[in-house]
């Protein structure tokens, strides 16, 4: 069954950057963007990271958090968020039962670039996943969304 808008979010944990682990109740009472991104060093993966890595301090004064998550290796994250400088962490999905859980994955197995706005209460109030996977949601489109839940 597909997490959709309205729905509780899907709990998980998960190994990410930092040698921590993030579980979704970690974030309860402020919004959280949960993006899911098909591949670490990509072209569209690294412009998708950058842009919302820019646009950190933006979720913050929102008191929003980012989380990026995709089933490459603790290990290749670490070094993608290195060479991109990112400012939010990613997580490891490596068995892709959050991605199962959240229902990104397209053909074959593969992640579909989606992205949820679970609001403070745990609750899902965007959700939008791709179908090729060849464009994202912009951090404006994220902003006003976390915005809407203010």
């Amino acid at each position: 069954m597909a997490a959709e808008v309205g729905d509780p979010a899907p709990q998980f944990s998960l190994l990410g950057t930092g040698g921590k682990t993030y579980c979704l109740s970690d974030f309860r009472g402020h919004p959280l963007v949960l993006a899911f991104y098909p591949e670490d060093f990509s072209p569209i993966c690294t412009a998708q990271l950058n842009s919302y890595s820019s646009a950190t301090s933006d979720f913050q004064e929102l008191n929003a958090t980012v989380l990026g998550i995709s089933p490459q290796s603790l290990e290749s994250h670490d070094e993608f968020s290195r060479r991109l400088n990112l400012t939010f962490p990613l997580l490891a999905d490596v068995d892709k039962e959050v991605a199962i859980a959240y229902d990104v994955l397209g053909p074959l197995g593969f992640y579909r670039r989606s992205v949820f706005v679970v609001d403070a209460q745990g609750v899902i109030r965007y959700a939008h996943r791709t179908r090729a996977g060849l464009s994202f949601r912009s951090s404006g489109e994220l902003l006003d969304v976390v915005r809407s839940l203010q």
